[in-house]
């Protein structure tokens, strides 16, 4: 069982940046691909960026790709989300999750955090 706990969420204007971090339990964390979703008010959750066990590949939405940078660091068991130029309409929960294979990039997450919400006002 994987523990996942997000933070780093809050209120921020449109244009700035916010760097979300997600902390796992566990000594297994380093055979994990680690996930992004995020889900607004009303909508279903969407994949937002994958980064395989070894930080050597990366995938992201085409809605955040430029903006976001997804990076993790396994001696912290810890995987974050650097988020800039940010719009109202990336306000939504955020949530990290992992799983055991890379692939697909969107599906397949076996464990989930409880979300942290980032809010963009315009």
């Amino acid at each position: 069982q994987v523990q996942l706990v997000e933070s780093g969420g809050g209120l921020v204007q449109a244009g700035g940046s916010l760097r979300l971090s997600c902390v796992a339990s566990g000594r297994m964390f380093v055979t994990y691909s680690m996930g992004w979703f995020r889900q607004a008010p009303g909508k279903e959750r969407e994949f937002v960026a994958v980064i395989s066990p070894d930080g050597g590949i990366l995938n992201y939405a085409d809605s955040v790709k430029g903006r976001f940078t997804i990076s993790r660091d396994n001696a912290k068991n810890a995987v974050y989300l650097q988020m800039s130029s940010l719009k109202p309409e990336d306000t939504a929960v955020y949530y990290c999750a992992a799983k055991f294979s890379l692939f697909p990039y969107d599906t397949g997450y076996v464990y989930w955090g409880q979300g942290t919400q980032v809010t963009v006002s315009s």
